[in-house]
C-alpha cells in the first residue's frame, strides 16, 4: 500500500524533474544579472524602483538583494559561492555565502508578491535553499533528496 508520504515524495520528485527539464536555453539567457558585492557597506536603495509600494527594512547585513519585475513577478538572482571574510583583524574565515557575502543578502518581498528566485551554484558541492517564512509548493522547499533534487555545481535552479 502506498502511503501519503511516499506518494507526495514521488510526486514532488517528478514535478521537480519535469520543471527543471523545461527550463530552456532562452530562459537561462534571460536570467537577471547576479549582484556581486565586494564590500559590506553597500546600501540598498531607500525606495524600491518598481513593484508594490512598501517601506524597506534596515537589514543587519547592510544590503538587500536587487530585483527586477518581469510580467508581474519579482525576480532575484542568488549565486551560492565560496566567500573569504575577515571576521576580526587577522582572523580570516573561508565560508559559503551568496553573491560574494556571508551572510547573504536580504530578499525583501511583501505579502502578495509573486516571486521567482534563480539560484546558481558556484560551490564545489551540490546545494539547495530551504526557505523559511514563505508559502511555497513542497517541490520548492529546498530539502535535498526529499522535496527536490540538489542543485549541481555550475547549474541554476529556478524557485
Amino acid at each position: 500500500m502506498v502511503s501519503r508520504r511516499n506518494f507526495l515524495s514521488g510526486a514532488g520528485a517528478i514535478t521537480a524533474a519535469v520543471g527543471s527539464a523545461t527550463v530552456s536555453k532562452a530562459a537561462l539567457a534571460a536570467l537577471p544579472e547576479p549582484v556581486i558585492q565586494t564590500s559590506a557597506d553597500t546600501q540598498a536603495p531607500l525606495v524600491p524602483p518598481n513593484g508594490r509600494p512598501y517601506n524597506p527594512v534596515v537589514t543587519l547585513n547592510g544590503w538587500t538583494l536587487p530585483w527586477r519585475m518581469n510580467n508581474g513577478v519579482k525576480e532575484f538572482h542568488l549565486v551560492a559561492e565560496p566567500v573569504v571574510r575577515e571576521m576580526a583583524p587577522g582572523f580570516v574565515a573561508h565560508l559559503w555565502g551568496y553573491n560574494g557575502q556571508s551572510p547573504g543578502p536580504t530578499i525583501e518581498v511583501v505579502e502578495g508578491d509573486r516571486v521567482r528566485i534563480f539560484v546558481t551554484n558556484k560551490l564545489p558541492e551540490v546545494t539547495s535553499v530551504h526557505w523559511h517564512g514563505q508559502r511555497l509548493p513542497c517541490g520548492m522547499d529546498g530539502v535535498t533528496g526529499l522535496t527536490q533534487p540538489p542543485i549541481a555545481p555550475g547549474k541554476t535552479f529556478v524557485y
